[in-house]
């Protein structure tokens, strides 16, 4: 397992990643002033990005039907909590965007290869109620 989102794991059976990237931003207003440069008041924490990427090749491994998953958990609109494989929680995140490449076509369509990435925004761990939660839970498991 390299990473859990919610309820779906990122591995080799189901969507194995090569690439990671994180951004992490801050918030600086700025002022300006005559004669002088601007001057900037740090407001705070900034977005907090993940982008995922990578390729499958259903044939050998991975499951085609991963992305059509996450599609129908970002459909949602609720945050999910993220767990990297060693176990340590990266708080909740939102799925933001999908873009996908399918290449190497079968004569009946089928791809041979799937190109993807996945962007992810943390959010507040605040925003979400524990019930929230249980009620995804629940509802994912019916």
């Amino acid at each position: 397992m390299l990473m859990t989102l919610g309820l779906f794991v990122f591995s080799i059976n189901t969507l194995s990643y090569q690439d990671l990237q994180r951004t992490t931003s801050w918030r600086h207003n700025s002022q300006n002033r005559i004669g002088n440069s601007p001057s900037y008041q740090y407001l705070g924490p900034g977005e907090d990005r993940k982008t995922i990427s990578g390729w499958q090749a259903p044939e050998l491994a991975g499951d085609k039907l991963s992305l059509d998953t996450l599609r129908a958990m970002a459909n949602t609109g609720e945050p999910y909590v993220m767990v990297d494989g060693k176990g340590f929680v990266h708080g909740l995140w939102i799925i933001k965007q999908i873009t996908d490449s399918r290449t190497l076509f079968y004569p009946n369509g089928d791809a041979r290869r799937i190109e993807f990435s996945i962007e992810l925004t943390k959010v507040d761990d605040r925003q979400i109620s524990q019930v929230s939660l249980i009620n995804n839970v629940l509802s994912i498991l019916a």
